[in-house]
């Protein structure tokens, strides 16, 4: 691309990121400036590395001299302005999780759905065959893994029914193999996707079968109390953020399968933001499900409806979090 050509495509970006400088080095306290800030802080950081792909490229292909110069001005203006950015990145951080991920969900309500019918819809269909049927889990797990499972959730377990909790290391070290685990699951689950949605529809399928099968096969063997009071509580962000993760992953080959107007690599581009703040909610989800698995789940207490209470709790603060966190507000996603 000729030089006159490439300034002419970026000069109008260059001037609004000036533009941007501009007000964000010289802002005032007025109420008036304060907007004004706040409104040029939006899209800065995106900005800023534009600029400094478009300065790499300049150089790379010899542009002059004055275009170079130009560029690395505003690329140092931008820099010393990012560490003052830095400062916010926690607040931006907290907009996203109480303002960006839940409306990320609504706008994408239609993947959203789509892969909790897929996810919740296998586990019950499987949950009920397999309660009518208990052989069909030997389908999916080995002896020695029902065998686990029995030993697991065995009521006549001389702690069930009794106050107890394990030990501190024990805890930790189920903590971090809890987010090991679950974050492999989303991010196979999401990744996957891009194989025009085949991956992201197996693994939600998958998934849901397999655990609606051992639901079902200990409630039909009558481990029904010790298993169901230790899912209760973290089910509702783990199982909602394996069908987020789902629900990302379709956003992609969707993109792919249907592109539209645009390009298969424009739209996979488009659908890619969307995708990455649902599975950073996501994760977010995992890390929480992961602690309350590791460190309240495992409780043993001799009144059961004191867990089953606590995650019908959490499943209902859950849904309304995602339903209703963040309506009337701007846009806040710190993905973008």
């Amino acid at each position: 691309m000729k030089q006159s050509q490439f300034e002419s495509r970026y000069q109008s970006r260059w001037q609004q990121f000036a533009e941007q400088l501009e007000v964000l080095e010289g802002a005032k306290k007025s109420q008036k400036d304060k907007k004004q800030a706040v409104k040029a802080d939006e899209g800065f950081i995106s900005a800023y590395r534009a600029l400094c792909q478009q300065l790499a490229l300049s150089t790379e292909r010899g542009y002059s001299r004055h275009l170079i110069d130009q560029l690395q001005q505003l690329a140092l203006r931008g820099h010393q302005q990012l560490y003052r950015h830095k400062s916010t990145l926690g607040v931006q951080l907290l907009r996203f999780v109480l303002v960006g991920f839940p409306q990320r969900v609504r706008q994408e309500w239609r993947f959203v759905l789509a892969a909790c019918l897929l996810l919740f819809g296998s586990m019950l269909g499987m949950g009920i065959l397999t309660y009518l049927f208990p052989s069909l889990l030997e389908l999916l797990a080995s002896p020695e893994q029902i065998a686990q499972f029995e030993q697991m959730y065995n009521p006549a377990d001389p702690r069930f029914g009794k106050v107890g909790t394990r030990e501190a290391a024990t805890n930790w070290g189920m903590f971090a193999h809890y987010i090991e685990n679950n974050i492999g699951i989303a991010f196979q689950t999401f990744a996957s996707g891009v194989l025009f949605c085949i991956g992201s529809l197996f693994y939600l399928l998958f998934n849901g079968i397999y655990i609606g099968a051992i639901a079902g096969y200990l409630t039909q063997i009558g481990s029904g109390a010790p298993f169901w009071s230790f899912v209760a509580a973290h089910s509702s962000f783990e199982l909602t953020a394996i069908a987020i993760s789902g629900a990302a992953g379709l956003r992609l080959g969707m993109a792919l399968l249907a592109p539209g107007r645009l390009l298969r690599g424009e739209a996979l581009r488009l659908a890619g933001r969307s995708a990455v703040g649902l599975i950073g909610g996501a994760t977010l989800f995992l890390l929480l499900a992961a602690f309350i698995e590791a460190y309240w789940s495992p409780t043993i207490l001799p009144w059961l409806w004191v867990k089953y209470l606590f995650g019908i709790f959490l499943w209902l603060l859950m849904l309304a979090y995602l339903c209703l966190a963040g309506r009337g507000m701007e846009t806040a996603d710190a993905f973008d």
